[in-house]
């Protein structure tokens, strides 16, 4: 099994989901350049016919928290009172893609990414949950709480 076969069939999710999260197209480049050069280094360490998707993934993530720690940031962490005021009829709306993707950046970076990997990438919680090396009820909390941001910041545009 080749690593081009097996790989660079994601490299526009890749670098897709790279944007999202960085919110700069010359980081996601870099994101998603490092994120191949280790997966071609541990290719030999990939076991054919598993999720090579969500290998990548998890690879894209750990790429991005070595970013991270490496210019003296780390993800911001947000504790929530609620989860926002219901938004009424905030799906019958037409969404613009750079309202959505304005709401996307300004999500905590925690949020954001376990946003894009399920709502964009439509990853499994549970393949979330591995890229993002958390439990399954961390991974639902950040999508809900993610989404509620969401809506809450249509619902403030929209009144």
């Amino acid at each position: 099994m080749l690593f081009e076969g097996e790989a660079l069939p994601h490299l526009k999710r890749l670098y897709a989901a790279a944007y999202r999260m960085t919110g700069n197209a010359a980081d996601a480049e870099d994101l998603v350049q490092e994120t191949l050069l280790r997966a071609y280094r541990a290719f030999d360490r990939y076991t054919p016919g598993t999720n090579c998707k969500a290998w990548l993934y998890t690879i894209l993530q750990r790429v991005r928290t070595d970013a991270l720690r490496k210019s003296g940031r780390s993800p911001e962490t947000v504790e929530l009172a609620g989860d926002g005021p219901p938004v009424a009829g905030a799906q019958h709306h037409a969404l613009q893609r750079r309202d959505l993707e304005q709401a996307l950046q300004s999500l905590p970076e925690a949020f954001r990414t376990a946003v894009v990997l399920r709502d964009v990438e439509e990853l499994s919680y549970g393949e979330i949950a591995t890229v993002l090396d958390v439990p399954m009820g961390t991974v639902m909390s950040r999508i809900h709480r993610g989404r509620a941001l969401i809506r809450a910041a249509f619902g403030e545009k929209k009144e």
